[in-house]
């Protein structure tokens, strides 16, 4: 939490609205959910009151936490999903599950698909396995993601993975962490 604050504060620095951090940070719910909507303010305030809101199980931050997870600056993604896993709302692992699977969004789909391995929810497996099977050509440049959705299944311990990890045992960077998640998943 300390870090994204840092982070938010270092972007609020070098704005003109400095001092609404400030605002922000002592702003009641109440208050950040209407700055989600307000006109005119800078992508690190939005983000500053979802993710507050978001801590504090309001679930009037999950759209915007949803499109942050989405974001193409890795921290922003990280601390979405940090806000979106304390949400508690029931519509994050669906939400998670679209961006993860997403063809077109690949290059931004490790938080998403870190995020369904902490949601634990019925939805993760089936999005990590659809997701993975997509990454499995020799040569495809997302095997962050890979490797994430490695990690991931074994983490669930789904055995429906089984022949997906196997696979992934052949690829030199996912070898390890496939062979240590087929290791955890129950015996057939």
């Amino acid at each position: 939490m300390n870090d994204v604050l840092e982070r938010l504060r270092a972007e609020a620095a070098g704005s003109p609205e400095c001092a609404e951090y400030e605002v922000l940070l002592a702003a009641d719910p109440d208050a950040l959910a209407a700055s989600l909507t307000s006109a005119g303010l800078p992508l690190w305030a939005r983000e500053l009151a979802a993710y507050r809101l978001g801590l504090a199980g309001d679930r009037r931050a999950f759209e915007s936490l949803v499109l942050l997870l989405n974001h193409r600056d890795p921290p922003r993604c990280a601390a979405a999903a940090e806000a979106l896993a304390a949400l508690g709302d029931p519509r994050t692992a669906r939400a998670a599950a679209a961006l993860a699977t997403n063809g077109l969004r690949t290059a931004y789909a490790l938080q998403p698909v870190r995020l369904l391995t902490a949601l634990r929810a019925p939805e993760s497996a089936p999005a990590l396995m659809a997701t993975l099977s997509r990454l499995l050509s020799p040569h495809d440049p997302y095997w962050r993601v890979a490797l994430a959705c490695v990690e991931g299944l074994g983490a669930l311990g789904d055995p429906r993975a089984r022949e997906l990890l196997t696979r992934a045992q052949a690829h030199p960077r996912l070898a390890v962490a496939a062979t240590a998640a087929l290791r955890g998943l129950p015996a057939d």
